[in-house]
């Protein structure tokens, strides 16, 4: 049984808790939070974009942190799992990996590039396993996506283009700090950056047009270069000021024999498919592939089960891997580069 340590109770804190409920061989022993009502098992008040608010829970048998050299003293605890505020990821990673914890930290990784090298090099120099929560690849959608890809079932992948873009989530507390969250491009669109970066490979360079707010990026289109020319990838994301729409994502991929189409909204608080996920052949047809699952809180409990697998198996899964969470970050920094400078910037690998 592999015991966890769960440091962080948001909205990110409840969805792994609700989902480590689900997973076997692996529960939560020990929980950390700052906040008095929610070491009681208070949790009511923590929301978010999609599943059940929180609510009162039993941590019978559960030790309560309020410090977290307390948890990372507790020698029970095999694994921490951070889903605290962006900006507190690199510290408490380091620490725990120094206490000699494994860690799975929820994305972003870190706010920039330095602080995930940072922890990076505290994984390898303790000798730690460092997984990366970036669920987007285990929606039922994005499993069918890239299963696609890899597959080579409909020849190369050719390109596409990726849409994600919300209403401004005024219930973020330091949503548009760069200290704290980094805006929609590192709490929103680094999940495209991180597909992207697993289907196509890193990008060479990138051209991005947008709004900025506050020394972020608000709203932006950008097009991705690669080192196979024929690969054409672009992107839209961001945030709009009107309120309705609390999320939308989708994408339409185009393989040598088939092209994958999807796109999923929230409107007034109603989940509908634009598109259904759709396949168009070579044949002329059209076809709307069954996919399981469909519950977002599914998704998490598959990436719990991955977690599972890495630390019985010592070998960290392609889609938990931090290096490829750090790239999804460069990525982010660079299109945020091109909308300030006005001008395509390169990516160096």
């Amino acid at each position: 049984m592999i015991n966890v340590g769960l440091v962080g109770i948001g909205f990110m804190g409840w969805t792994h808790w609700l989902a480590y409920q689900q997973v076997p061989g692996i529960r939560v022993t020990a929980i950390g939070s700052q906040s008095p009502k929610k070491r009681s098992g208070d949790w009511r008040g923590v929301q978010g974009n999609f599943g059940p608010p929180g609510e009162k829970v039993d941590l019978a048998g559960i030790k309560a942190y309020g410090k977290l050299d307390e948890l990372l003293d507790d020698p029970q605890i095999d694994l921490v799992d951070i889903t605290l505020p962006p900006a507190l990821h690199t510290d408490v990673a380091v620490r725990a990996l120094k206490a000699g914890k494994h860690v799975f930290c929820e994305k972003p990784l870190a706010l920039t590039t330095a602080d995930c090298q940072r922890i990076i090099r505290a994984a390898e120099r303790a000798d730690r396993m460092l997984m990366v929560g970036q669920v987007l690849p285990f929606f039922p959608e994005y499993v069918w996506a890239l299963k696609s890809i890899k597959s080579g079932k409909y020849g190369k992948l050719r390109g596409g283009s990726f849409r994600r873009v919300i209403s401004d989530p005024s219930w973020l507390k330091n949503y548009w700090s760069a200290k704290h969250v980094g805006g929609p491009m590192l709490d929103l669109h680094v999940h495209d950056t991180h597909f992207i970066r697993l289907a196509c490979g890193q990008p060479t360079a990138v051209t991005t047009r947008g709004r900025m707010r506050n020394g972020l990026a608000e709203f932006w289109h950008s097009f991705l270069e690669f080192k196979d020319r024929n690969l054409l990838v672009e992107t839209t994301a961001g945030t709009i000021g009107q309120q309705g729409r609390v999320f939308e994502h989708g994408f339409e991929i185009h393989l040598e024999q088939a092209t994958l189409m999807f796109n999923f909204t929230v409107l007034g608080g109603e989940g509908k498919y634009l598109c259904p996920p759709t396949l168009l052949n070579n044949r002329g047809k059209v076809i709307e592939p069954k996919l399981a699952g469909g519950d977002p809180l599914e998704s998490f409990q598959a990436e719990i089960r991955e977690v599972v697998k890495g630390i019985k198996t010592g070998r960290v899964s392609e889609v938990l891997d931090a290096r490829l969470a750090r790239d999804a970050i460069v990525l982010c920094q660079k299109q945020t580069e091109s909308i300030e400078k006005n001008r395509r910037v390169t990516i160096r690998h």
